[in-house]
């Protein structure tokens, strides 16, 4: 039986007491952690280095996109989980696109720009409940780097280079991210002049510069102007809100994740599922350990396209679907030998809808990241503007980059994710958290659209299963299933260091497979923290997939 020994790693894992921060940017990391060792916080750090992302992952990252949070107050051994999603223009509607004869919402441009950017106020929503540094002081790193330049790593320069159409039709985005014309080659420097007046302009005057001030008004200007549909109430009138996460516990560990609007609860029922086989047994890098969570990553896919949207317009049954009872019957329809064709497990649920049409897009526009400080507060933040570069749309001159994530509505009346006024969309965003003997102990999450519960579960199961340091957990040979963007078919990819007797097994048990290079960024960027509070001893682990870093104090 093919396994996989656990990996040696390119880069050891990290090792820190006081306090540790991962992004997949290092000068991000290296904010987060100037944050941590002048008395901030988990949240003063998230803050610091999630605004250099903003700045220096241009295709990831943005004050005009979302957030979403998992918190553990370390004092009051509480967790919290903050959406800070926007929700829709007022004025957009199904009849709007339909009338223009759309069938679906444009994936670019103005009318994909239609939901309201909430990182800026769910950034003040945390700092306000546990922040401890001056709320301006977290910006100068970001400042400094928009205003004097920052190094192109080879991973912006090759999205520059992929997307070199997109921002030369849209004329201020290929304006800032284009130099003369052209993609930005690694090593050149960036400058974003009119991005650095926005980090001024939120450092000084918090939410309201953004949602009520020249930034609102800049943005929606620009937008109308062009057949856009934000509008000024739109923005003033948004609220991130604090809600309680979802959880399950898998061999002995409680793990925690979002609830709808986004699809945290994929990763739940996969746990819940594959908790019944002994994985070890079987071996990482088998054919049988990828087959079995592939076949649970369906089922539970299944579910998911039927119930997460926004809970104001569908309650999903949590409890009844987080059973063991519900896990014990979806685990009967695995056949251990063979996979299913998706559109069987789809059929089997008459009520279950197809799933929204951009919810296999897997491109570059997610960034996470997590800290923990010396207080024993963990954040698990996870940032985005959907596709890479969002839509592609820069609002008016504040050099902010709008996302498109409400072109993952649905222009189906029927649609559990329809386009409605003021309303959120299905979010693949999905921070995590395990606990252990009630306190922290992995803060994990990962890029990557429909690959991110696919990702944890593989990153839990290497850790707990496996027994892989953190590092070797993130390192370790990865496989997506599903459809990425642009592909009209759902195959199993696999990084290219799986061995070939899986390869070829899982061929034989019906898997379409699709051999990809060994380390490819297809399976976009994890971190992870591990917390030792016997010792006080903190884990990092940053992916080598990204430009990202897990840097200890």
């Amino acid at each position: 039986m093919a396994r996989i020994e656990p990996p040696r790693t390119g880069r050891p894992v990290t090792l820190g007491m006081r306090g540790m921060v991962a992004t997949p940017h290092y000068l991000a990391t290296e904010a987060g952690v100037e944050a941590l060792a002048s008395g901030g916080t988990a949240a003063d750090a998230i803050i610091a280095a999630n605004a250099v992302l903003c700045v220096a992952y241009p295709h990831m990252a943005g004050l005009g996109g979302d957030c979403f949070w998992l918190y553990w107050n370390g004092r009051e051994g509480r967790l919290s989980a903050l959406n800070g999603s926007g929700r829709s223009a007022q004025a957009a509607t199904i009849e709007y696109y339909r009338s223009r004869g759309f069938d679906e919402i444009p994936s670019r441009g103005p009318l994909a720009a239609n939901t309201v950017p909430g990182t800026v106020d769910a950034w003040a929503a945390a700092h306000e409940r546990f922040g401890r540094l001056e709320w301006g002081s977290l910006f100068w790193r970001a400042i400094d780097y928009a205003e004097n330049g920052i190094p192109v790593p080879a991973s912006t320069a090759r999205w520059m280079e992929k997307d070199q159409q997109v921002l030369a039709q849209h004329g201020a985005a290929g304006a800032i991210l284009l130099k003369n014309g052209r993609p930005y080659r690694t090593g050149e420097v960036l400058v974003q002049e009119h991005l650095a007046r926005s980090l001024h302009e939120v450092a000084e005057g918090g939410r309201d510069a953004f949602y009520r001030g020249w930034i609102a008004h800049e943005i929606v200007r620009d937008l109308q102007a062009n057949g856009g549909l934000l509008s000024l109430e739109d923005l003033a009138g948004h609220r991130s809100d604090w809600v309680e996460p979802i959880h399950t516990s898998y061999r002995q560990h409680d793990v925690y994740t979002f609830p709808p609007n986004t699809q945290g609860l994929a990763l739940l029922l996969i746990l819940n599922m594959i908790e019944g086989y002994d994985l070890a047994a079987m071996g990482d890098g088998s054919a049988g350990y990828v087959h079995h969570i592939v076949e649970a990553t369906r089922l539970a896919f299944a579910d998911r396209d039927r119930w997460v949207a926004d809970p104001e317009s569908l309650q999903a049954p949590l409890d009844e679907l987080l059973s063991r009872a519900y896990a014990a019957q979806r685990r009967q329809e695995i056949d251990p030998h063979r996979t299913r064709d998706w559109r069987e497990i789809t059929a089997e649920e008459p009520a279950a809808a197809a799933p929204s049409p951009q919810v296999g897009h897997a491109g570059g526009g997610t960034v996470y990241l997590c800290a923990v400080d010396d207080e024993g507060n963990c954040a698990s933040c996870i940032q985005s503007i959907y596709h890479d570069f969002g839509s592609a749309v820069v609002g008016g001159n504040t050099g902010i980059i709008l996302q498109n994530r409400g072109a993952h509505f649905s222009l189906d009346p029927a649609h559990p994710n329809r386009l409605e006024p003021r309303k959120r969309t299905f979010h693949t965003l999905m921070p995590s958290m395990v606990m252990r003997g009630g306190r922290p102990y992995v803060v994990f999450g990962t890029m990557g659209g429909e690959g991110q519960p696919q990702t944890q579960a593989a990153m839990l199961t290497r850790l707990i299963d496996f027994g892989y340091d953190v590092q070797q957990a993130v390192e370790a040979p990865r496989w997506l299933w599903g459809r990425t963007w642009g592909e009209p078919s759902r195959t199993l990819k696999l990084e290219g260091r799986f061995p070939r007797d899986t390869v070829e097994q899982l061929g034989r048990m019906g898997h379409t497979v699709d051999v990809l290079d060994d380390w490819t960024e297809v399976m976009r960027h994890a971190q992870q923290i591990r917390t030792h509070p016997e010792s006080g001893v903190l884990e990092g682990a940053a992916d080598p997939r990204g430009d990202g870093a897990a840097m200890g104090w």
